[in-house]
Order: C-alpha cells, then sequence, then structure tokens
C-alpha cells in the first residue's frame, strides 16, 4: 500500500481555505499593530484631538455603608465579650407552661419578683411568662448570647387577655376534635396553645405513623384566620401535657416538676438490681420511669466500689465468686471453690478483688424490653 493512501485520508483537503484564513488573520493583527502603534500616548495630545469630548470626572471617594460599619463594630463589641470568660450578664428565668422549660432574658433595667408575669418576644411571637427566676448576674458563658430584651412587664389587662386565650382554648380543643372525626385521621387530639398576641395557633397530637393533615389545617385555617401549626408529640409529652398518678401513687414527675426529660436506659435498671419485668419498670406513658434516673450516680459509685456479679474474690475463708450483691448495704454473696454449693455472706470491706466482674443485659432482655428506651 503506497503513501498516497494516508495523505488522501489524513492530510486536510481544505488546505488552501486554510492558508487564506491565516493570511486573513495575520492581515487583521498588522492592521491591530498599526492602530496600536499611531493611538497618541500623550493625555494632552489626545485632548487636542478630541476637542469636542468632555472632560473625564473624576471618582468621588468610596464611602462605607452606615449599617455596614454599625454591623462591624457591633461584631467587634461581641468579640470582645466573648474574649472575657469572667463577664456577667443579668438575666431573668420565665417559664410559660406550669411545668416547662425556664427560658432567659434580659430584663432591660427592670427589676422583677418571683410569680410576676412578663411580656416577651419568642419565636413563635409575643408571649406572656410567670417569671421563675428574680434578676441574678451569671458568667456569660453558661448561657447562650446574645439573649432577648423582654417587652414589659404584664399589666392587669395583660393578665385579663391571658385568661381570656386560655378560655378559648378549651373551645378550639372541642373543634379540633371534631374535625380530625370529620377527614377521618387516625390522630388523637391532645392539648392546643395560643400565642398571646393571637398570631399563630399550635395544636398538639399523637398518632402511631405519619399522618397526611393538610386538609385539616386548611380547614381550620378557614375557621380561625390565623396562622396554624399541627405538632405531633411522643408518649412522654402526651403523659407531661396531661398528668395523672403514677405506680407510686402520686402525680407524675413529668408533670410536676421535671422541667425537661432526662434519657434513661435499661442498663440504669440492671445496675440497680431491678426486675427486668416491663409492667414494674415502665411508667404509665410505657417508657421506662423517669426515677430510675434519680439515683443512678450513687449506685454508680456504689458499682466502682462494690465487687460485681461474677467477680473473683479472696475472703478469709478462701477464693470464690461472687454470684449476689446488695449495693445499698455492701453484703456480698460468694461461692467458695472448695465449697460451691454454701456460699457464704461476708462484707465488701474483708474481701480482696482478685478480677472483677461486669453488668451485662442479655439478648433475651433486650429483646423483651425493647422500646421501653425513649432519649
Amino acid at each position: 500500500m503506497d503513501n498516497n493512501y494516508f495523505t488522501e485520508k489524513i492530510a486536510p483537503k481544505d488546505k488552501p481555505q486554510e492558508a487564506e484564513k491565516k493570511a486573513q488573520n495575520n492581515t487583521n493583527s498588522t492592521e491591530n499593530a498599526a492602530k496600536k502603534e499611531f493611538r497618541p500616548q500623550d493625555f494632552v495630545e489626545h485632548r487636542k484631538n478630541h476637542p469636542d469630548r468632555p472632560e473625564k470626572q473624576e471618582r468621588p471617594e468610596r464611602q462605607e455603608r452606615p449599617d455596614r460599619q454599625e454591623r462591624r463594630e457591633n461584631y467587634s463589641k461581641q468579640e470582645k465579650k466573648q474574649a472575657d470568660p469572667n463577664a456577667l450578664v443579668e438575666i431573668i428565668g420565665v417559664r410559660f407552661k406550669d411545668v416547662g422549660k425556664v427560658y432567659y432574658f434580659a430584663p432591660a433595667g427592670i427589676s422583677f419578683e418571683q410569680g410576676e408575669k412578663a411580656i416577651v418576644e419568642t419565636a413563635r411571637g409575643v408571649e406572656c411568662g410567670d417569671i421563675v427566676l428574680t434578676n441574678r448576674r451569671v458568667p456569660e458563658s453558661t448561657i447562650v448570647s446574645p439573649l432577648k430584651s423582654i417587652i414589659r412587664k404584664a399589666t392587669p389587662a395583660d393578665e385579663k387577655q391571658l385568661a381570656e386565650k386560655r378560655r378559648q382554648e378549651k373551645e378550639i380543643m372541642q373543634v379540633f376534635s371534631e374535625k380530625i372525626v370529620q377527614h377521618k385521621l387516625d390522630m388523637k387530639p391532645i392539648d392546643v396553645d395560643c400565642t398571646f398576641d393571637g398570631s399563630k395557633i399550635l395544636f398538639y397530637f399523637t398518632s402511631d405513623g405519619r399522618v397526611d393533615f393538610r386538609e385539616l389545617v386548611k380547614d381550620l385555617a378557614a375557621v380561625y384566620r390565623t396562622r396554624i401549626e399541627l405538632r405531633q408529640i411522643g408518649v412522654r409529652d402526651e403523659a407531661k401535657m396531661l398528668g395523672g398518678l403514677g405506680i407510686c401513687g402520686r402525680p407524675f414527675c413529668c408533670s410536676s416538676f421535671l422541667g425537661e426529660f432526662q434519657p434513661v436506659s435499661i442498663k440504669m435498671a440492671k445496675e440497680q438490681s431491678l426486675s427486668l419485668n416491663p409492667t414494674k419498670i415502665s411508667g404509665t406513658c410505657g417508657r421506662l420511669m423517669c426515677c430510675l434516673k434519680y439515683e443512678q450516680n450513687c449506685y454508680e459509685e456504689f458499682l466502682r466500689t462494690t465487687p460485681k456479679v461474677g467477680a473473683y474474690v479472696e475472703t478469709a475463708e478462701g477464693r470464690g465468686k461472687v454470684c449476689e450483691t446488695n449495693l445499698l448495704t455492701g453484703i456480698l454473696k460468694v461461692q467458695l471453690d472448695k465449697n460451691p454449693d454454701a456460699p457464704i455472706t461476708v462484707n465488701k470491706a474483708d474481701v480482696k478483688l482478685i478480677k472483677d466482674g461486669q453488668v451485662r443485659i442479655s439478648k433475651d432482655e433486650i429483646k423483651a424490653l425493647k422500646g421501653l428506651e425513649d432519649k
């Protein structure tokens, strides 16, 4: 095969056209160079050649916008405040529910007494809350800055308006229940909360799964002509809102004095040597009782100083294995290696620990108690 075949296939057939384009580009570049060469370099000479062109105005100095300058100053002030770990800030504590979370606000120079009411601005809108923590100074590092300031002290007219809102909530709750039945939704109404300024109404409900309540929201918005928000809550929040009596015969801890829920685990019940019977360690809400958390710190301290079940210890009568413990009294039952059928009772102070045991939860126990933990 000769080389002409590759020449015809690979070499471009429009060589003349490409040559013309290159020549044209060279011509244009030559003309541009000529223009640059004859462009007047002196500005005075250029102005003489163009007498009718207006004079160039000098650009005014750039002035910084006042809002940006103020924002920058505030940011630098905040940095200075954050840099001082010993800085103190005055706060007050406000609670919006009988048993709810305490929120901190800046008192704005107003002195409050416990039990008074204050009008404050929150993320939900303007609210009226009770003063539970009076004016006090705390380290700024212990709070989330910046704090919102209160609007004013509540007047008798504000308290009257608040009482009217609470009366309206009962009527709205009745309408809420009727609308759920009309729309045939699988949800249980729990509570209704109206903001103090009437800008929003919050509806709380529980359900086993997800619920499509878009039509319900439209229906409620058409009735009350305000912002409507539906919130699905858990069983622990339901018990907190509704209240009741626990298995101890006293009102629920969550509805009487607990401001926030604390995580409770099955391991706590195991470490406290409680019976892992779901009916004995769970509350009315169906979750682990909140009171398991109260003494957990003490039990953890006892576990650090007491041999656990399965530990090997040296007693006055010989070496043995711990088969039972009483953390509160410190009494141990030990199976001696020489006589395992007759365990002896000794005090933890009279034994020497050789190898400690571990608190473990079996797979069967985890399976039986599945669903009790709600963190």
